[in-house]
């Protein structure tokens, strides 16, 4: 007992040490490795502590206490865009129409999570806690590509604290759980301001350098239900709300050209080609993080052998539009400009299985589809996102004490062809986005 006191001691400093990069794309799935083995196929097995993710109810059929370690580490290779952009050419006339070839920046992010669950001996209840970033965005383009005008750099990083209670009902092998999920998140973007002229086709005329730091901490609820009718068949539901982000910071403006010392209402009468001056301000934005219902079947059709089925809805509409309000006089010229997004609300389906080779080892694949909430006319550089295919395969070693689970997963990314340019706002694209995306996870779990 001493020593699983010291292991635990030690997992739980390392969750605080380690940093919290998050993974490209606005939402990780992939908080478990056992689950993230089976394509995350988890929301009727839900059988170790990342059930505070998948599922919480299934925390309610778990011996003792657990505390589970893990921590998925992404491998992002450069999204590759071909075609036109809005700055495309040589600024400031003539822009647009040339084809170029651009690399997102090659990306490594390590995501680390972590689960702690105790029954209470003689009752049917017990509770949860988890650590972790549900929905992270991150994406870099060198700041002298075609796409500087929307985004060189931009990190939504948040830490999620989910406290749960599970109760489970002996007689009917069911059992239900609720819990709160208070997320933090720190918000960062970087961009050039450009402007168009309207008397010149294909113009666009730099501003100056745009950058935002801000922070929210807001709550929401999830819910979950598990029920075992047979020993060899079981289901899962789970539900997580909406989250509103409500994020205030400081904003920074750096004017580089005449046209922007104009746009802060500086006269340029002493100033030369080279001068720079920077105005500050408090800003604020609100994003609502979407609403999901996960559903669950997982059937054991012999002793060695599992597998489930699932599928998962996100409302994605939650994200209608993104508007920065600045607060200082000298930007005012910058507010009443919403950025549409409209995305929609989708499904993600999600297969798995894991067969035993021997009583301590098994062996598991997974795969997953997930589509795309993203619509033609407002996709770009942010979030170049497409439908995706998932594969993957790992393996979890046991015994009555630990646990040992490892994953990988490639997911592809479907070749995403738009034709949004739009030369007035100086935004969108026309041409062809790539990416493929890597993904290793391991965990461990100590049993008391």
């Amino acid at each position: 007992m001493k020593n699983k006191l010291v292991l635990t001691c030690a997992l739980v400093t390392l969750v605080a040490a380690v940093p919290l990069v998050q993974a490209a794309g606005l939402k990780v799935n992939e908080q478990g490795a056992k689950a993230m083995a089976m394509g995350n196929a988890f929301t009727a097995q839900a059988d170790d502590p990342s059930a505070l993710f998948y599922n919480p109810a299934g925390i309610a059929f778990l011996k003792g206490t657990q505390v589970n370690l893990g921590s998925t580490t992404i491998y992002v290779p450069s999204t590759e865009f071909n075609g036109t952009a809005p700055l495309s050419g040589n600024a400031p006339i003539g822009v647009g129409t040339a084809t170029v070839k651009e690399n997102a920046k090659n990306d490594i992010f390590i995501a680390p999570a972590f689960y702690a669950t105790h029954s209470f001996e003689g009752m049917p209840l017990s509770i949860g806690l988890a650590v972790n970033a549900i929905y992270p965005l991150a994406k870099s383009w060198d700041d002298s590509s075609a796409f500087r005008a929307e985004i060189m750099n931009i990190a939504v990083k948040p830490i999620n604290f989910q406290p749960t209670v599970a109760y489970r009902f002996d007689d009917w092998n069911l059992a239900v759980a609720a819990g709160l999920d208070v997320t933090h998140a720190i918000v960062t973007l970087q961009r050039m301001a450009y402007s168009p002229d309207a008397a010149v086709e294909n113009s666009a005329y730099e501003l100056g350098n745009m950058g935002l730091d801000g922070t929210a901490t807001d709550i929401g609820w999830n819910a979950g239900l598990k029920w075992k009718p047979a020993p060899s068949l079981s289901f899962g539901a789970a539900y997580r709300s909406e989250i509103e982000l409500n994020i205030t910071g400081d904003a920074n403006f750096l004017a580089t050209t005449p046209a922007g010392f104009d746009i802060i209402g500086m006269t340029t009468d002493a100033t030369s080609t080279y001068s720079r001056t920077r105005v500050s301000s408090t800003v604020s934005t609100k994003i609502v993080l979407p609403a999901s219902l996960g559903l669950g079947v997982a059937w054991q059709p012999t002793e060695k052998l599992t597998m489930e089925v699932d599928a998962e809805w996100t409302g994605w509409s939650s994200l209608k539009e993104l508007e920065f309000q600045f607060d200082s006089p000298q930007l005012a010229l910058f507010n009443g400009k919403p950025k549409p997004l409209n995305w929609k609300d989708v499904w993600c389906y999600k297969f798995g299985g894991q067969y035993a080779l021997t009583k301590n080892l098994d062996l598991r694949a997974g795969y997953m589809y997930d589509n795309n909430p993203v619509p033609d006319s407002t996709i770009g550089p942010v979030l170049p996102d497409s439908d995706r295919h998932s594969f993957s395969i790992g393996q979890g070693f046991h015994n009555d004490n630990y646990s040992l689970d490892i994953a990988y997963m490639w997911t592809h990314f479907v070749d995403r062809t738009v034709s949004n340019q739009d030369m007035t706002e100086l935004t969108g694209a026309t041409g062809t986005y790539q990416s493929d995306v890597h993904l290793f996870g391991g965990s461990i779990t100590v049993k008391f």
